[in-house]
């Protein structure tokens, strides 16, 4: 299956065409992309055909800070759920680890990791092989992520530094007044970094509960997406079911209309395990979760399905070697 990409994403692809004056029509339909399609949430088109625009575009407009132009455009419906869910997070920190975590909801052409560095986050962007790896497109991200973050911390948020493996424009003064920041280029990695001090401070904007239903969709979509994916397929499962906490595999196995025997036999092909799965989902929640203050920790308990606060203490004790307080604290 072709590596895909959020059809409601291109509508900032769009506007940044039209704002230097060309049609976007004509470049859509050389490369068979329906426009009608891009207004629709669960529409998505190939990874290439997207690529291959912003590329024609590029080169259409003749101006290497192309990418840059998207800031002006972004809005969170363009991500779906993901972009409600980012809004709603209780820090730039929980909230770029929900964009990396979910990344293959916008686009399957790259991946975003986070990084600790010294008194830094770090936000790394990698290509696929597939990729064009456009200047402009990276331009676009970093443009982008900035505006994004300042939905979230305000107006006077401004990145520590940035990275670019392309190499430096001839006109840096639009890069200058957008980012405010010591920039790379012919940096080894496209980064984007912001002090540890930003990223962690807590959010007035934060919405626990629209952050946990938006992670909801944004993991049954994941689902859909990979439709042959047995691994996403439970995970959507178990997240559905883990305020019940009564999930077992059995209960998993029957919403899937599947036996015990049978869906413990497609895990085993994956190398893996229900109990793997739904210890991997709940570590990650719970850590997310835990950075939200909003949040007791006993309510936390519960929205992972466990009975009592010192069961979940347990766990998380033996998941990341520390206590749910003291993580917090």
């Amino acid at each position: 299956m072709p590596l895909s990409y959020l059809a409601p994403a291109v509508s900032i692809t769009l506007k940044v065409i039209e704002s230097y004056g060309i049609d976007p029509k004509p470049l859509l339909k050389n490369l068979d992309i329906n426009a009608d399609l891009i207004l629709n949430a669960n529409a998505r088109f190939s990874y290439e055909q997207i690529d291959q625009l912003w590329f024609d575009a590029a080169e259409i407009a003749g101006d290497s800070n192309f990418g840059l132009r998207a800031a002006k455009f972004w809005h969170p419906s363009q991500l779906g759920a993901l972009g409600y869910a980012w809004l709603a997070s209780s820090s730039l920190h929980t909230a770029l680890d929900r964009l990396a975590r979910y990344m293959a909801i916008l686009t399957e052409g790259a991946v975003l990791s986070i990084d600790e560095i010294e008194t830094e986050l770090s936000v790394h962007l990698q290509y696929k092989k597939i990729s064009k790896q456009q200047p402009t497109r990276t331009d676009s991200f970093m443009a982008v992520l900035l505006i994004m973050c300042r939905a979230n911390y305000g107006e006077d948020f401004y990145p520590s530094s940035i990275s670019l493996t392309h190499a430096e424009p001839e006109d840096l003064s639009e890069f200058n007044a957008l980012f405010a920041c010591p920039i790379y280029f012919n940096a080894p990695e496209n980064r984007f970094n912001l002090s540890k001090e930003q990223a962690d401070r807590q959010l007035i904007s934060s919405n626990p509960r629209v952050a946990q239903l938006s992670d909801q969709v944004i993991i049954e979509t994941l689902a859909k997406l990979e439709k042959n994916n047995i691994i996403e397929k439970v995970q959507a499962e178990i997240l559905h079911q883990l305020p019940s906490a009564n999930v077992t595999d059995s209960t998993i196995a029957k919403a899937m209309n599947l036996s015990s025997r049978s869906l413990q036999r497609k895990l085993q092909k994956e190398q893996t395990s229900f109990k793997v799965l739904l210890n991997e989902l709940r570590s990650q929640l719970a850590e997310q979760y835990i950075l939200d203050s909003h949040f007791s920790l006993l309510d936390i308990a519960f929205m992972l399905g466990f009975n009592d606060y010192s069961s979940f203490s347990r766990a998380f004790k033996r998941w990341t070697g520390l206590s749910p307080s003291h993580f917090r604290s």
